[in-house]
């Protein structure tokens, strides 16, 4: 079939033709920014999930619904080797300099700009890589002490008000926040919950692994209270359907049922897989409708895609240890694991294997879903260990 037509779009973060099965999340996320305008109560929200379930897409459409209400958005990506103030304080300066341009709100967002100035300046010792144009004088004694925790509560309360003055709110959005540091994190949930109390209209809305909700407790401990957390996980059945139907229906293709059901059933229902085998079904079939034998001609080029890129990307992050330790989790079948079974597979004690684990858990390969156990974030990646690690050997 025409490769130019192909309506199936497999990468990071790239929105999906049909965005099946989110539609809850975006209609009840839509009334809390309502809320937030009106200065009402509402909680922050995390989405959290595994790698390829699609939380990176519906950050972008939650982001986009927020600006048609005509609400200021920040957007970051936390990387692990960039602190949070150097992430914030340019996009806070965008939203700022936009405020600015609304009559009602230009005084106090004049002010918050000061309150930056000082911000970056108080704090560029301690946060070198902060890197941003300063427009204005500090004021003196606005978010100037040098210490992160009382000076982003300062900053964002001082954005707030202007964003409030505007008839607007502020809502700022972060993907891979397992990556913030513990401290900084926990700055930015101080921040967030003074200007709650305060009934200022900020909200933030992050998106990470599934050990983000721990690491925020450890962080607040009342940040159970300030933010929704929604596992977001892989399609219902009938949704993976009609996010592999509709697309090609679109284009005048029809999938036999015996096809639909196998790529339902080998990508988990996960949405990055389901583009992933979408794009190549539709390049190896010769016509409408697609059949069985396209869909499984295909999965031999989906899995090398996978192996070469999505999955070998992570891969060769790891260190020869951590990927042994990686490979021994392979070896005993679906996760969870737990330690003891692992340590036992690479014939070692458990407290000899703690610092491997802890590094990997950081690189965000594996999470602990209850104490003692360890699974893998990436989904289908036991598969993809025993395909690039055949000879392994405890």
């Amino acid at each position: 079939m025409n490769p130019v037509n192909n309506p199936y779009t497999p990468g990071a973060g790239s929105p999906p033709p049909e965005l099946a099965g989110r539609e809850e999340i975006i209609s009840t996320t839509r009334v809390s920014f309502e809320r937030l305008i009106k200065a009402r109560s509402t909680q922050n929200l995390t989405l959290i999930g595994l790698r390829g379930v699609g939380k990176t897409v519906l950050l972008d459409k939650l982001k986009s619904v927020a600006e048609e209400l005509g609400m200021t958005t920040l957007r970051i990506e936390a990387p692990e080797n960039k602190s949070l103030p150097a992430l914030l304080a340019p996009e806070i300066r965008k939203a700022l300099l936009k405020l600015s341009r609304v009559e009602l709100a230009k005084d106090l967002a004049l002010r918050a700009l000061k309150g930056l100035a000082g911000f970056v300046k108080a704090l560029k010792i301690k946060y070198a890589d902060i890197e941003v144009g300063l427009d204005y004088e500090p004021e003196k004694g606005l978010a100037d002490n040098g210490d992160l925790e009382l000076d982003l509560k300062d900053l964002m309360e001082a954005a707030a008000s202007a964003a409030k003055a505007a008839g607007t709110g502020i809502v700022i959005f972060i993907d891979e926040l397992q990556y913030v540091d513990e401290g900084q994190m926990g700055a930015l949930i101080t921040s967030l919950h003074a200007c709650s109390q305060k009934q200022l209209p900020v909200l933030m809305v992050g998106a990470g692994l599934p050990q983000l909700r721990g690491k925020m407790g450890q962080a607040k401990s009342y940040s159970e209270r300030l933010f929704s957390f929604r596992e977001i996980g892989p399609l219902q059945r009938e949704d993976a359907r009609k996010a592999i139907v509709n697309p090609a229906k679109d284009e005048g293709v029809e999938f036999e049922d015996d096809a639909l059901e196998e790529i339902v059933s080998v990508t988990g229902c996960y949405p990055y897989f389901i583009q992933e085998w979408g794009k190549h079904t539709w390049e190896v079939a010769d016509a409408s409708p697609i059949k069985l034998e396209d869909v499984k001609s295909a999965s031999k080029l989906a899995v090398a895609t996978l192996d070469e890129s999505f999955f070998r990307v992570r891969f060769d992050r790891m260190t020869p240890s951590e990927k042994e330790y990686l490979r021994s989790m392979a070896e005993l079948g679906k996760g969870p694991y737990k330690s003891g079974e692992i340590a036992k597979v690479l014939n070692r004690t458990v407290s000899s294997l703690g610092p491997v684990r802890s590094s990997i858990i950081k690189k965000g390969m594996i999470w602990s879903p209850n104490y003692g156990d360890t699974d893998f974030t990436v989904p289908l990646f036991d598969e993809f260990m025993k395909r690039i690690m055949p000879d392994f050997k405890s």
